[in-house]
């Protein structure tokens, strides 16, 4: 009876905080940060936080090595500039949707991969090399994950389904909480109807609040260019990308999503592999070192997804989209490399040989055998800190958190809109 009377004494309570935290929600100042309490991001490696890895193997050590200490399915030494985006937003690092080992998405989802493209690919990924997980079958995990998040968290598994060995239960306390304690561990757990995966799946408004991420479209490029194709032969090909790009975008916005940050494609003319890979004529070199077709295909696709963008702020009147220019600060970087105190910016940080210290056959983390043992030879330079390149493909942790301190005010967007403004909508 006494803690019926207690619960009693709290609801009014509880009623006046509620009620209190909406009236604050609905009056916010449109000059206020925006409060996004989940990001749901969709690329390639460029953003992939652990899905490559979780379905075809792990990157190999050093991988990770500068910030997380080991390989944490990312291809860099260390964190991506969508890690640097969670961080600025208070979201914790996003888990991989196809990472079945602890994750946890209260927060969000990742559904890049490596390798990705935005058109699905007509090759098997050992035959082309590029991910069977297109940007419309990383919008189809999500389509799935968001109508399965809203019905188990409804449903729950009630803790009496639940085992755990050798514990011992404890009487339960007042209002809330299930004690269980194991020898050395506590578990604890909520009883409200959504039981368990209330703590590792996001909340059902989450879905219209969040802000979606997307960094996709240089695998697209680099596919055609693998497949002998002509400069102009790509570049007919890039409408067809912006068509299946907004569908996608669409697709999202009728699941009620509204808040949009969408990176534009890097300077793929300066990245050690293609440069290694790729027949390149001395009168296409430009100063810097890049290959000029290449680097010229990557702002074509760019100039047609900053106008699909612009269309797509016609079609969604309640939708907030931000187009975000990292091709330039990372062409600046490469170009201007020892001003921004960085070096050898076409040299690959961790490889093997070669003019680029890139080897198709034994990348980062390669061995080889001599005499019948195995030796790493794909070893990392002495200072990431200063490599611009981590594998000949993607960038460091450093590059990347260069790149991301100058997007994040809203100086390389279009709208000039701050990363933490993004869901607003500026005409």
């Amino acid at each position: 009876m006494e803690s019926c009377r207690r619960i009693a004494n709290l609801v009014p309570l509880l009623l006046l905080i509620f009620i209190t935290q909406c009236t604050a929600k609905r009056a916010a100042s449109p000059t206020e940060p925006c409060k996004f309490p989940a990001i749901f991001n969709f690329g390639d490696s460029n953003s992939d936080t652990g899905g490559f890895s979780a379905a075809f193997g792990q990157a190999a050590p050093p991988a990770g090595e500068t910030f997380f200490g080991r390989p944490a399915g990312r291809y860099s030494d260390g964190r991506l500039i969508i890690d640097f985006i969670a961080q600025g937003l208070g979201v914790p690092y996003l888990s991989a949707y196809l990472d079945a080992v602890g994750s946890n998405f209260s927060h969000g989802a990742n559904f890049a991969t490596a390798a990705s493209t935005i058109r699905p690919q007509n090759k098997t990924l050992n035959q082309g090399g590029f991910s069977p997980i297109s940007l419309n079958v990383q919008w189809y995990q999500f389509y799935e994950f968001q109508s399965r998040t809203q019905y188990f968290r409804s449903q729950g598994i009630p803790h009496s389904r639940l085992h755990y060995p050798d514990m011992i239960p404890i009487q339960i306390t007042d209002i809330i909480l299930g004690i269980w304690v194991e020898t050395d561990r506590m578990y604890l757990f909520s009883l409200r109807s959504g039981g368990v995966y209330e703590e590792l799946l996001p909340k059902p408004e989450y879905f219209s609040e969040a802000l979606y991420t997307f960094d996709i479209g240089q695998n697209d490029l680099t596919a055609g260019y693998f497949l002998k194709m002509s400069t102009d032969e790509v570049r007919s090909f890039v409408p067809d990308l912006m068509d299946q790009f907004r569908t996608i975008i669409k697709n999202i916005y009728g699941g009620g999503g509204r808040y949009f940050w969408i990176h534009n494609t890097g300077p793929v003319g300066c990245l050690p592999y293609v440069m290694d890979s790729l027949l390149i004529k001395a009168s296409q070199v430009d100063r810097a070192g890049c290959a000029s077709p290449f680097n010229e295909v990557a702002q074509f696709f760019n100039q047609a997804l900053k106008e699909a963008v612009a269309q797509l702020k016609k079609e969604l009147p309640l939708a907030a989209l931000t187009y975000v220019d990292v091709y330039s600060l990372k062409y600046d970087l490469i170009s201007n490399a020892k001003q921004h105190g960085f070096r050898e910016p076409l040299r690959a940080c961790c490889g093997h040989g070669g003019k680029y210290n890139f080897n198709s056959h034994v990348g980062c983390g390669g061995k080889i055998k001599v005499k019948g043992k195995e030796i790493t030879v794909g070893k990392s330079c002495k200072d990431p800190s200063v490599a611009i390149n981590w594998d000949g493909v993607h960038y460091t942790e450093a590059a990347n958190k260069w790149v991301f301190d100058r997007i994040v005010d809203g100086s390389f967007s279009y709208p000039p809109v701050p990363l933490k403004m993004a869901c607003r909508r500026v005409e």
